[in-house]
């Protein structure tokens, strides 16, 4: 199976944010970092994005992303909150799971099943409670890497 995107080990991290916006900035750091990117185009994308409406999926889990025209493929950032974040979800929960996602411009139908391949990873009950739950972001890895058919490429290359 083809990966639907990129999630690098460097990509994952449990964070303290405490707010929307500082989430949003935190991801935009995490991926600018990870994939070399403009950490200000990123979360211009984002914030951007959010304008539109708000990226919390529900169920404890926001999935901001953006388009930029520097990718040529969709790449990720997971972050694991410390505490849950007021994320103005559908169903009025807090997330404490935040999957940024950022394709290329013209990605058309692989932004989508970029999208898709995150939801059902997070939907699966015990795929969640075993992201949530994890110790650390090495613990987090771990469980990334042994998700099997999630759509997630995990070699740097």
């Amino acid at each position: 199976m083809n990966a639907n995107f990129k999630l690098l080990p460097e990509a994952v991290a449990i964070v303290g944010a405490t707010d929307k916006q500082r989430i949003l900035e935190t991801l935009a750091k995490r991926l600018a970092d990870s994939y070399s990117l403009d950490q200000d185009e990123v979360l211009e994308g984002l914030e951007e994005r959010e304008k539109l409406g708000s990226t919390g999926f529900g169920s404890g889990v926001a999935i901001p992303h953006a388009r930029m025209d520097d990718l040529t493929r969709p790449v990720a950032a997971l972050l694991r909150l410390e505490s849950p974040v007021d994320f103005d979800s559908a169903d009025a929960m807090p997330v404490d799971l935040v999957i940024g996602l950022l394709s290329p411009s013209n990605a058309g139908v692989a932004h989508l099943h970029a999208l898709a391949a995150i939801s059902r990873m997070v939907r699966d009950e015990a795929t969640y409670d075993a992201l949530v739950n994890a110790a650390d972001a090495e613990a987090l890895n771990a469980l990334l890497t042994n998700i099997s058919g999630s759509g997630i490429d995990r070699d740097a290359a």
